[in-house]
């Protein structure tokens, strides 16, 4: 990957943030409609995102006759014209989340990325594996690296959509 992946992680991370800080408890978990997740489910998914693309990651790397994956289109991951159901796994719970919370969901999500990421000696090897991802079907393991920071790209154009309807 031509990018820092880190540099990318933490000023996305950084743009979440921003972008959640100081909403009281009640903005963080008011729902516009009974469709639209508020933006503490947003949050929950992230987390949960993320730490199911860790573990995607590992099993990826660790699978014995792991094929290599042509690159795949993932920049349509922040294009929020095209919608996407999040999978069972994936999609967040209706307890309601203080800010607290969430900011401690985010950093154990991250935390458990980094701790894997940073103990990878060779990173080429992630473009020479790859495991299926629900959307782009198998994917060269990098860009699912890449996935993490672009997924939160798109989350944060959606808080900010959720913001302007309540």
């Amino acid at each position: 990957m031509s990018i820092d992946v880190v540099e990318e992680l933490i000023a996305t991370r950084n743009r979440l943030l921003k972008e959640i800080s100081g909403l009281s408890y009640e903005r963080l978990n008011k729902k516009p409609d009974e469709v639209t997740w508020s933006v503490a489910q947003v949050c929950h998914h992230l987390y949960l995102t993320e730490s199911a693309f860790t573990q995607a990651i590992i099993y990826g790397l660790n699978k014995v006759n792991g094929k290599k994956a042509e690159p795949k289109p993932v920049q349509l991951a922040v294009d929020r014209t095209q919608k996407a159901k999040a999978p069972d796994i994936v999609a967040p719970g209706d307890e309601p989340l203080d800010s607290q919370q969430i900011k401690e969901l985010l950093n154990n999500s991250r935390n458990l990325f980094l701790e894997f990421y940073n103990q990878l000696e060779d990173k080429s090897i992630l473009a020479e594996k790859s495991t299926k991802h629900p959307l782009f079907g198998y994917t060269p393991l990098d860009q699912w690296v890449e996935l993490i920071y672009l997924h939160e790209e798109r989350h944060i154009e959606q808080i900010k959509e959720i913001k302007s309807q309540l």
